[in-house]
């Protein structure tokens, strides 16, 4: 089990120096990922700042030399792919290979509809599935061609390479039981599950992500390990923090991925993290 953060970029999150300091005391105190938000407005709400996820990262790979790190999750539907190749790539490099690709479809009308973007779920699904094809043609180096319903690329080569072989690991967005989101992730390298039930409201058990598992290896064409993050987050003053994950970790999971606490100040946010991820478990 790996253990990584989920941090905002909104309000007092939104300084790109501030959340690369976070980043070298989370890699100091033995966190191996470190990922942060990909929104334009923070959640239903225009007034507040936000900062850039691609500069922060930039600032965050120069801090930090172990950790994972990336944005969780890109509206893939609302970007030019080419232009995120290029930023991905560029991470990708700054970071000697350490970026994750998370993607989704958005989960705010605001982002979209603000700027006239279309935010019908069908045309976002179609979206992000023909963004990515885009993204891995693009990221091969190779003179790539690509003719959907939504982009065209005309025989285009964009050089660097990204470090990473045979790219750089896609994890997409799932929320459980929508079955659709888990076979899209099948496709790739990871899933990044949302921390409720999306009918119940009640937070993912560890018996809901075991049977996500088995769903999405049914669908799994290919031998190459596959991550299952969940993000959810260890109660304030809890003792069994490693139990907590543990279950997970029998279940399937393979990354732990914590939540800034609702009720906590940014300084006992930072506090949790210095103090270190559960105890790693054997």
């Amino acid at each position: 089990m790996k253990y990584g953060l989920d941090i905002p970029t909104a309000g007092a999150n939104a300084d790109a120096r501030k959340l690369a300091e976070l980043a070298a005391e989370a890699e100091e105190a033995g966190w191996d990922g470190f990922f942060i938000w990909d929104v334009l407005f923070a959640k239903d709400q225009a007034g507040v700042p936000i900062i850039d996820p691609w500069v922060a990262l930039s600032a965050i790979a120069m801090r930090t030399q172990r950790m994972r790190l990336g944005a969780l999750l890109t509206p893939l539907s609302r970007r030019r792919p080419w232009q995120v190749a290029r930023e991905t790539v560029s991470i990708d490099h700054l970071s000697n290979g350490r970026l994750v690709f998370g993607a989704g479809s958005g989960y705010q009308a605001l982002d979209f509809t603000t700027f006239g973007d279309d935010y019908d779920l069908k045309v976002r699904a179609e979206k992000l599935d023909e963004g990515l094809e885009v993204l891995q043609g693009l990221w091969s180096g190779e003179p790539f061609s690509f003719h959907g319903k939504h982009y065209q690329v005309n025989n285009a080569q964009m050089l660097p390479k990204p470090l990473q072989s045979p790219r750089i690991p896609v994890w997409l967005a799932g929320g459980w039981p929508n079955r659709k989101p888990l076979r899209r992730a099948a496709r790739w390298d990871g899933i990044y599950l949302m921390t409720v039930n999306q009918v119940t409201g009640e937070l993912l058990a560890p018996e809901e992500v075991r049977e996500i598992v088995t769903y999405i290896n049914t669908y799994r064409e290919s031998a190459e390990p596959f991550d299952v993050a969940v993000n959810g987050e260890i109660p304030a003053g809890a003792q069994n923090g490693s139990e907590i994950v543990q279950a997970y970790q029998e279940a399937g999971a393979t990354w732990w991925v914590e939540l800034e606490g609702s009720e906590e100040s940014f300084e006992e946010y930072r506090a949790r993290i210095r103090r270190g991820p559960p105890n790693r478990l054997v």
